[in-house]
């Protein structure tokens, strides 16, 4: 039993300024043949999943055929141009053509890929691998929990299996299901049907977190349903990416079924009911603007309940200055800003200072209108030279994290700035000591994220401080101008903006 494994996932924020293209994906280095398997064994996520699987299964061979994951910049790129698109699916196509007899194809995607020219990228990847392998031999498909999908995904593909965490620990998991319905599915011993609805809802990322309600009582729904009926193999929801301006855009139910199409479809519709009964309160939170939330921190932090970690969850081009502005306007000490994207400035630090020298520089505030001012810092180079370390935290625990060329700022009162190249969204506490600096020491931690640092920081800071800064990755998602969203979807379609 011959299976391909391939990987093309991108998440992309379309109101972002950069493209993203092959240079992107290629700085990140894109995995070809067995290196796609081995680059993943051991790391969690789907692919290791898949390898968990056949691992068990001695008749299970799988086949590495490109992994098109890691694009430089993350989700602070917009749009793949048409060459990044053609070459990365036509490349998954042709090498499954090339690898000979195939039995099955897993693939390992996002749903939050925007494409120019590709209103549905997914769909369009499955599509030109089923012309590739032929009507007969099983596509499965991974997603992410923030997919946007509709009916041409589960058209094209024979099951669709999407993260039920947020932060995302069940990668592995998720990989697992589907790598275990492919083997039964060739094996003869399961008949994948699936159903799909689309609920109508747009969410905010920040208020996916699967911790809290009502996204917690959605996926307990999702799995109260797979252990009532012994025919429904998986129930997936996935909330959406808001960012994305796309016309399958917002939540999405997919049921995989074994053979029980009217069941797929009766759990589907009762889950799409569910989740529109939550409406208001998956979409209508609030949360503090900057200069509050700052100021909570650092109330916060004088009552000792430190590390206060501050997410900016807004901020998509990395580049925002409003949180370490208000740090610094508030007269706060002890904290540590990670990070600033701003490649410039880490070159310019460099063409004039060395480690222990003191230089005055103007760092952010330049990608976007929502990027605020740059913001001019006077401090001593903590550190300067290329950054690189292994993730110990849960979310993706032993991957290898490159940055680049990294540069910190001492700006006096234990205070300091991080600049990075590129957005940089912090998972867990392996960074300070490859930096220089002490966690423990600090009292407040300003980051660049929405939940996924919650799946360690959750256990770890004294307080969080979720902060509604300005930025492309609003929770009020009326700022943006959409042009492909649905008419009706909730809340900020025509319908519920009259």
């Amino acid at each position: 039993m011959r299976i391909a494994v391939a990987s093309f996932s991108h998440e992309t924020c379309t109101f972002c300024p950069k493209p993203t293209t092959v240079e992107d994906f290629e700085f990140g280095g894109v995995p070809r043949g067995q290196a796609v398997l081995d680059e993943a064994r051991g790391i969690p996520s789907y692919i290791n999943g898949f390898i968990k699987v056949a691992d068990e299964e001695p008749d299970v061979e799988l086949v590495g055929i490109l992994a098109a994951s890691r694009s430089r910049g993350g989700s602070s790129g917009s749009w793949l141009t048409k060459e990044c698109f053609d070459k990365y699916s036509n490349g998954i196509a042709q090498g499954v053509r090339d690898a000979g007899d195939i039995d099955g194809v897993l693939l390992a995607l996002h749903g939050a890929m925007a494409a120019t020219g590709v209103p549905r990228p997914e769909a369009e990847v499955v599509r030109r691998v089923r012309a590739a392998v032929g009507p007969d031999v099983p596509i499965m498909v991974t997603l992410d929990l923030h997919a946007n999908e509709d009916h041409e995904l589960t058209d094209a593909a024979d099951g669709v299996f999407i993260l039920k965490t947020y932060p995302h620990v069940d990668s592995e998991e998720i990989g697992m299901i589907a790598a275990r319905c492919m083997v039964e599915t060739i094996r003869g011993g399961f008949r994948p049907v699936q159903a799909i609805r689309k609920p109508g809802i747009i969410t905010p990322s920040v208020f996916q977190g699967t911790g809290f309600p009502p996204a917690r009582e959605i996926m307990e729904r999702a799995r109260e349903w797979e252990r009532k009926e012994r025919d429904i193999y998986c129930v997936s929801v996935a909330f959406g990416f808001a960012y994305a301006d796309v016309p399958d855009v917002g939540a999405t139910v997919v049921v995989v079924a074994n053979g029980d199409r009217e069941l797929a479809e009766r759990v589907a519709q009762d889950m799409s009911d569910y989740i529109w009964g939550l409406r208001e309160p998956f979409a209508g939170k609030r949360l503090p603007k900057t200069e509050e939330g700052v100021s909570r921190a650092i109330t916060a932090a004088r009552a000792g309940r430190t590390p206060v970690v501050i997410a900016d969850h807004s901020d998509r081009t990395g580049d925002s200055t409003h949180i370490l502005k208000e740090l610094m306007g508030q007269d706060a000490s002890n904290f540590c800003v990670i990070s600033i994207a701003d490649e410039g400035a880490i070159e310019e630090i460099g063409a004039k200072a060395g480690v222990g020298d003191t230089v005055t520089q103007r760092v952010g505030g330049y990608a976007d209108c929502w990027s605020g001012s740059p913001v001019e810092v006077r401090g001593k180079v903590e550190f300067l030279g290329d950054c690189e370390y292994t993730v110990t935290g849960p979310m993706s625990r032993g991957a290898s994290m490159r940055l680049g060329r990294v540069a910190v700022l001492g700006l006096g009162d234990n205070s300091h700035v991080v600049i990075t190249p590129h957005l940089f969204q912090l998972l867990d506490d392996a960074i300070f000591p490859v930096i220089g600096l002490d966690l423990e020491s600090l009292d407040i931690i300003a980051i660049k994220s929405r939940v996924h640092f919650r799946a360690f920081y959750n256990d770890v800071a004294g307080e969080i401080i979720e902060v509604d800064a300005p930025g492309l990755g609003p929770a009020d998602l009326t700022q943006h101008d959409y042009k492909n969203k649905p008419r009706d979807i909730y809340p900020i379609g025509e319908k519920w903006r009259k």
